[in-house]
C-alpha cells in the first residue's frame, strides 16, 4: 500500500497512516508500505523510514493508495485503488470531474465516509476533531468580533486551533480565559451569552469537549428564553438542539417521528427560526443534504437584521460546511489562514474578516487539519484493523468477487471504472456536470 502526500491545501498536514501504524503493518503483517515524501506532513519522512516504510516519489508500483482529501484528476494512475474522502456521494458538482477521471482510468474508489458497521454507524472519521477545532476557532472569532464591537473579553486572547502545539495547549488557553470570565464576568450588554449546538453526534461531542473548559450552564431549548430573566455574567449558557427542536411535520396534527423524518424529510419544515433571536453563537454540527430543510435561511437572517433591535447573533460556526446548505449564508468554504467572513443579510454579500453588519461565518472545511497530530493518530488507529485485508485484496476481480471486509465493501463507490450498484445514481450527476 502507499500513502500519498496531501496537495489540496498548504495547511493540510494530516495523514491516514502514522509511523506507528507503518511499523505494525511492516513487522507484524508483512505489508510493504510506500510513503510519498512531504515537507508539510505532521510526521517527518525520517519517522516513516525508521518505522520500515520505503520513501517513494513515484507510487506507480502500488495497487492501493491512501490519502485524506480529494486528489487532483491529473494525479490518478490507471487501474489503481484509492482510499480517501472523495466528497462525491451527494453528487457535489465540484468533484464530478475528479470522479469522471477515475471512471475513465479504470480506478477503484473506497470512501472513508462510507465505512460503516451493520447499523450504518461510521467507523473511521475525523468528526470529533472537526468539533474540537471548530469550537476553538469559533471562540477565537467571537473574541475578535466582540473586541471590534468595543467589548474586550478574555476570549480575545484565544487563538485559532492551528496556532497551538497541541490540543492540550489549546484547552489550557481556553480554560484560562474561562477562569477569568468566571471571576471577572462578561460585559452586561453581552449577557446572557448563549451558545446553541445543532446536533449531538461526533462533531458535536468535540464542540462540547471544548466548552467543558469554560464556565457553562446547560439549558433545554424550550427554556432558552428564561436565561434572559436574570442572566449571570460569569458563565455561558449552552443548549443542544435535536431534530425535534429543529423541524416539525408539515401535516397539521401529525406527531414528530425521528425515523419518519430521516426517511421522508420532505414531510417536515424548519421551526428553528425563532431560536436565532436568542443565540449569541450557533454551532452547526449536523449532516445535511438537499432533501432536508435548512437550519438557517437567508430570509430568517434578513428578518433579524431588519428588526429595530440589533440581533444578538454574533458568530455561526458551520462545521457541516455545505455551500448554501443547512446554513444558507455559507456562500463559500474557507481556509484556516482566512477562516471567517461576515454575511450581510440585507445585501446578500460577504466580506472577509469580522467587521460588518451580519453574523460572522466560520466555514473552514479542513478543520481537523488544525490539530494534525492527534487527529491523525486517532484516525489511523481506527483504520488499522482494515489495512492488512486491504493490502491483500485482488482488485482485478469483478465487484461481486471482491474479498473485502463488509465494512469496506459497502464503501466501494467505483470499481474498475464502474459505479457500484449502491452508487449508480451518481451517473445522473456526472451527466449534468
Amino acid at each position: 500500500i502507499a500513502v500519498r502526500r496531501e496537495t489540496k491545501s498548504p495547511l493540510e498536514r494530516r495523514t491516514p497512516v502514522t509511523p506507528d501504524l507503518v511499523e505494525r503493518l511492516v513487522h507484524s503483517s508483512g505489508v510493504e508500505v510506500l510513503v510519498q515524501p512531504s515537507a508539510r506532513r505532521v510526521f517527518g519522512d525520517k519517522e516513516y523510514v525508521r518505522a520500515g516504510a520505503t520513501m517513494a516519489e513515484n507510487l506507480a508500483d502500488s495497487k492501493v493508495i491512501l490519502g485524506v482529501k480529494e486528489i487532483p484528476p491529473d494525479l490518478f494512475q490507471p487501474d489503481t485503488a484509492y482510499v480517501f474522502f472523495s466528497h462525491v456521494t451527494k453528487g457535489q458538482p465540484y468533484n464530478m470531474p475528479m470522479l469522471a477521471k477515475m471512471l475513465e482510468l479504470g480506478c477503484t474508489l473506497i470512501d472513508y465516509e462510507k465505512i460503516c458497521d451493520e447499523e450504518g454507524r461510521r467507523l473511521i472519521f475525523f468528526g470529533r476533531f472537526a468539533g474540537l477545532a471548530g469550537m476553538i476557532d469559533t471562540l477565537w472569532a467571537l473574541g475578535q468580533r466582540l473586541r471590534r464591537e468595543g467589548f474586550p473579553t478574555p476570549l480575545a486572547e484565544i487563538e485559532q486551533a492551528y496556532a497551538y502545539d497541541s490540543l492540550h495547549d489549546a484547552k489550557m488557553a481556553i480554560r484560562k480565559a474561562g477562569e477569568r470570565i468566571a471571576s471577572e464576568g462578561l460585559p452586561k450588554e453581552l449577557t446572557p451569552l448563549t451558545i446553541g449546538i445543532a446536533g449531538y453526534g461526533n462533531v458535536a461531542s468535540g464542540v462540547r469537549e471544548i466548552l467543558a473548559e469554560l464556565p457553562t450552564r446547560e439549558v433545554e431549548p424550550g427554556n432558552l428564553t428564561s436565561t434572559f430573566d436574570d442572566p449571570s455574567p460569569h458563565c455561558f449558557y449552552q443548549t443542544t438542539f435535536k431534530e425535534e427542536d429543529l423541524v416539525e411535520p408539515t401535516e397539521e396534527g401529525r406527531p414528530f417521528e425521528l425515523q419518519d423524518y430521516y426517511d421522508h424529510p420532505e414531510r417536515y419544515h424548519t421551526v428553528f427560526g425563532p431560536h436565532l433571536a436568542h443565540l449569541s453563537v450557533l454551532m452547526n454540527c449536523n449532516y445535511w443534504d438537499e432533501r432536508y430543510p435548512r437550519l438557517v435561511t437567508k430570509q430568517q437572517l434578513k428578518a433579524l437584521w431588519s428588526a429595530e433591535t440589533p440581533p444578538r447573533l454574533k458568530v455561526i460556526g458551520d462545521l457541516g460546511c455545505d455551500i448554501e446548505g443547512a446554513i444558507e449564508c455559507t456562500l463559500k468554504c474557507t481556509e484556516p489562514s482566512d477562516p471567517v467572513y461576515v454575511y450581510d443579510p440585507l445585501e446578500g454579500t460577504i466580506a472577509s474578516g469580522v467587521d460588518g453588519s451580519g453574523p460572522v461565518v466560520l466555514a473552514v472545511d479542513i478543520l481537523p487539519a488544525e490539530l494534525p497530530r492527534e487527529a491523525s493518530e486517532e484516525f489511523s488507529s481506527a483504520l488499522s484493523p482494515y489495512l492488512p485485508a486491504l493490502a491483500a485484496t485482488n482488485f482485478d476481480v469483478p465487484f461481486s468477487e471482491l474479498a473485502l471486509p463488509p465494512e469496506l465493501l459497502g464503501a466501494v463507490i467505483v470499481h474498475r471504472g464502474q459505479l457500484t450498484p449502491s452508487y449508480a445514481s451518481l451517473e445522473e450527476h456526472l451527466e449534468n456536470s
